[in-house]
């Protein structure tokens, strides 16, 4: 069954080149488009993408708010959404991450790590553009020096494990390899986990061990 995907940007050169990138790949289409950020809320809900594209600026509802409606903690249903913009900002970054999206990357990141990032959301892992990256841990590591140190959340060793995979940037099948455990048993520590510490997305989950100096 293929991943589908919603594009949200107003500018049509910008939905055309990302339709054209995704619907080359297999296994990925693209079901629909959306000018704004209420077309974009309102196209979300109704057919459930696998994964919505989301703009920040656009003209009305900004992508920002529009994802915090599809994704946010308030949302009992939340979709997955990765912000894609051109403006490498890092406001924009944790407002992005704060509203829910699973997922940021910039417009000029190149096509290959646009679908790595709608394959990651699909799987309900979690792709921030390599050049945001370190700045976004980094802030959070500063946020939370208070915490520095602090595991306050009852993991398990072995969760704990996964935590740091995690926050390095692991993906499922990596951790499962290099902790030698199946990817089930992953994914069953990952569920543990987001409910222990409230997290609603694997980005979350890394920023709480930044927050505590558990990884450098």
């Amino acid at each position: 069954m293929s991943i589908r995907v919603l594009v949200a940007d107003d500018q049509a050169l910008v939905r055309t080149g990302f339709r054209l990138i995704l619907d080359a790949e297999p296994g990925i289409e693209v079901i629909s488009e959306a000018t704004d950020g209420e077309s974009a809320v309102r196209l979300a809900r109704a057919l459930r993408p696998d994964v919505t594209l989301m703009d920040v600026r656009m003209p009305g509802l900004d992508g920002l708010r529009a994802t915090e409606l599809l994704a946010g903690p308030d949302v009992a249903d939340p979709l997955r959404v990765v912000v894609v913009t051109t403006y490498d900002i890092d406001e924009n970054v944790y407002a992005a991450l704060l509203a829910g999206a699973c997922g940021f990357l910039l417009k000029d990141a190149g096509p290959r790590l646009l679908v790595e990032a709608v394959l990651a959301a699909a799987k309900g892992e979690a792709m921030v553009s390599p050049s945001v990256t370190v700045r976004l841990l980094a802030h959070f590591a500063r946020a939370g020096r208070r915490d520095r140190g602090r595991v306050d959340v009852p993991l398990t060793a072995r969760e704990l494990d996964v935590v740091l995979a995690v926050a390095r940037g692991r993906t499922n099948a990596e951790i499962a390899a290099g902790l030698h455990i199946s990817l089930s048993t992953v994914k069953s520590h990952l569920a543990s986990v987001q409910a222990k510490l409230e997290a609603r997305n694997r980005t979350e989950i890394a920023v709480w061990a930044w927050q505590r100096g558990l990884v450098s």
